[in-house]
């Protein structure tokens, strides 16, 4: 009875909470200074129709440097821990993948239809993160899914762990080479503007800002399979 009512009392405690945070809510009815600098100017400095992404590639260069960081930290990690409980096999590799089943003609067939068209949806979401909604981690998490539907459709196949590896290395020190150029060459770390920012709205435009996206794409999508990978064995 005593928990029963210890129960109410805090889910009631917690009504008053968000009762008071929805009460005092009052939405703005303009654009605070900072926000309205990004808004407006952004897009005239940066040359890059989706403020998003240029806020994330190049007024917040050190952060999204962070977090790709804590992306590899994560996949690094993921690989050494699943590594070390797979060096203890109850069964001999080549049994252990045997005895996976087969996918069905359901996932087999969906696999051929939609593994074309989840790739191609991906590189576009990555090399137009500049003019539209995406960018490189929405289209690197695109292929990632791609590189997942491949593996449930063919359960015995394997990634070449070693080449992501490599891909995704490289991938990393061509965006600090980036950053340091934005450093030297225009205003900070991941400034963009020291290639052309060419014509607004153009597929070639927004300075560097297509190439950082297209680097974040294949890092972020490379780290991701192979974490899959990992889980997967």
């Amino acid at each position: 009875m005593m928990r029963r009512v210890f129960a109410l009392l805090t889910v009631l405690l917690f009504a008053v909470v968000f009762w008071r945070i929805v009460g005092g809510y009052a939405e703005l009815q303009g654009l605070r200074p900072l926000a309205w600098y990004h808004v407006v100017r952004g897009p005239l400095e940066l040359g890059a129709p989706n403020i998003v992404t240029g806020i994330l590639i190049t007024f917040r260069g050190f952060d999204t440097l962070g977090e790709v960081a804590v992306l590899f930290m994560v996949a690094a990690s993921v690989g050494m821990l699943l590594k070390e409980e797979s060096a203890t096999p109850t069964a001999a590799p080549d049994e252990a993948a045997l005895a996976r089943r087969p996918a069905g003609e359901i996932v087999h067939t969906g696999k051929q239809v939609l593994l074309p068209m989840i790739f191609t949806f991906g590189g576009y979401v990555i090399v137009n993160g500049h003019l539209s909604a995406g960018g490189g981690f929405q289209g690197g998490a695109i292929v990632a899914s791609a590189v997942m539907l491949m593996l449930l459709a063919r359960p015995r196949s394997t990634l070449n762990v070693a080449l992501l590896s490599v891909v995704e290395s490289l991938a990393g020190v061509l965006y600090v080479c980036i950053g340091i150029l934005g450093l030297v060459l225009a205003g900070g770390f991941l400034d963009a503007r020291f290639l052309p920012r060419g014509q607004f709205g153009a597929f070639f435009s927004a300075g560097a800002i297509p190439l950082i996206s297209t680097l974040l794409g294949v890092k972020v999508g490379a780290e991701l399979s192979v974490i899959i990978d990992r889980f997967r064995s």
